[in-house]
């Protein structure tokens, strides 16, 4: 394929969804040129299609440190972005039904406190004084109150424009199809033909990261799973802290959140049908049926509501549920972040922000161990799948 167009920078940006488009601010507010390439809209993907929680707590420890800096982001985000992204910081609370679980809580509260989260756990009737509408099978609740939520469809796409204004080239509706390094830089080419340069290049790509990467002779075992969301006619808003259950039980996790026009979004429960190859994920009509059941028994009062939609995305997921997030071991100058497994919408302004650090001065004090792609290297390479339930 013959090149029609040459274009340059210091860094190239694959992907513009949350980690890409926070990715690339952060970059110019380092005064780093910058070049975003994005195969559809900004936030378009799963970045777009989540929940929307700003959740902390229940996060893997290692992943505590970025996920602080990410909630700092998303306090100053109307002042960073010029725009409201609809962050509520209206507390977090996870419930749960199994005596094994109230113990998790209990020892996970102890354990996130050397990390900087702060979170209350009540037991019993402390937690039905607090919270009085919740069913009597909820043993316990972990409160954090300096969590909340924000409107996904809003985020990324206000991330990227305020990269732009910031000077980066934000460029949706080009599709990379073959990534190289020639010489000292990275020789990015669109399915136009289309070829930018950069010294160095950053891989945002979710659910098609993968592919990217094996042209550089990494892989990681990426699978595709549909999110299935659901959102309730508006009621009075008296709902402030997002709620979740916190099971082994895949059936038994219903999350949900109400925002102030009324309206509760509903989340949960076993994934749905998704092809990264299509593009096209599907909500199951039976998993909503049961989103509902298991919202009935986190909150009986809800039993009356009616759906109005229902939605769902193509999110990647790995094996070990931890995102790939650092350097190449293969390649110098080659940065990942991609495999959130359905958790990365909170956690994105921080990944952003530390590839920034990490891309611009080679170092970053967040730990990145955990998240190499390095993990997977003796593991076959794995194509996205259609998981179905």
């Amino acid at each position: 394929m013959n090149a029609t167009t040459r274009n340059e920078a210091d860094v190239i940006v694959i992907g513009g969804g949350i980690m890409g488009t926070t990715t690339a601010f952060f970059l110019r507010r380092r005064n780093r040129s910058v070049i975003l390439l994005e195969r559809g809209l900004t936030g378009q993907q799963a970045s777009g299609v989540n929940f929307g929680g700003v959740r902390r707590q229940g996060r893997a420890l290692s992943q505590l440190a970025m996920a602080n800096r990410a909630l700092r982001t998303w306090q100053r985000s109307t002042e960073l972005l010029g725009e409201d992204v609809e962050f509520l910081p209206s507390g977090h609370t996870r419930v749960c039904y199994h005596q094994k679980d109230v113990e998790n809580f209990d020892q996970y509260a102890i354990d996130a406190r050397a990390y900087g989260l702060e979170l209350e756990v009540l037991h019993g009737e402390a937690l039905f004084r607090r919270f009085p509408f919740l069913g009597r099978e909820v043993l316990a609740a972990s409160i954090s109150p300096l969590d909340g939520h924000a409107n996904p469809r809003l985020a990324a796409p206000a991330f990227g424009r305020a990269a732009a204004r910031l000077g980066a080239q934000v460029m949706e509706d080009t599709e990379i199809v073959r990534v190289e390094k020639d010489g000292g830089r990275f020789r990015v080419e669109s399915a136009r033909g289309d070829v930018y340069w950069a010294a160095q290049l950053v891989i945002c790509a979710g659910a098609w990261a993968s592919r990217l990467a094996e042209q550089f002779g990494e892989s990681a075992p990426l699978t595709t799973r549909g999110p299935q969301m659901c959102v309730t006619e508006p009621v009075p808003y008296v709902f402030k802290s997002s709620m979740g259950v916190f099971t082994s039980i895949k059936e038994e996790s219903i999350y949900f959140r109400q925002i102030p026009r009324g309206n509760i979004i509903v989340g949960g429960g076993p994934p749905g049908p998704a092809d990264a190859v299509t593009s096209r994920a599907s909500v199951l009509p039976i998993n909503t049926v049961r989103q509902l059941a298991q919202m009935r028994r986190l909150v009986p009062a809800l039993a009356p509501l009616h759906v109005i939609r229902v939605w769902s995305g193509v999110e990647s997921y790995l094996p070990d549920s931890e995102p790939v997030i650092g350097p190449s071991s293969q390649v110098d100058g080659l940065f990942y972040a991609f495999g959130f497994s359905g958790s990365g919408f909170q956690i994105g302004p921080g990944v952003g922000e530390t590839l920034a650090e990490l891309v611009d001065t080679g170092t970053t004090p967040i730990p990145l161990d955990a998240f190499s792609i390095r993990r997977f290297a003796k593991q076959p390479a794995a194509r996205s799948t259609i998981v179905t339930s």
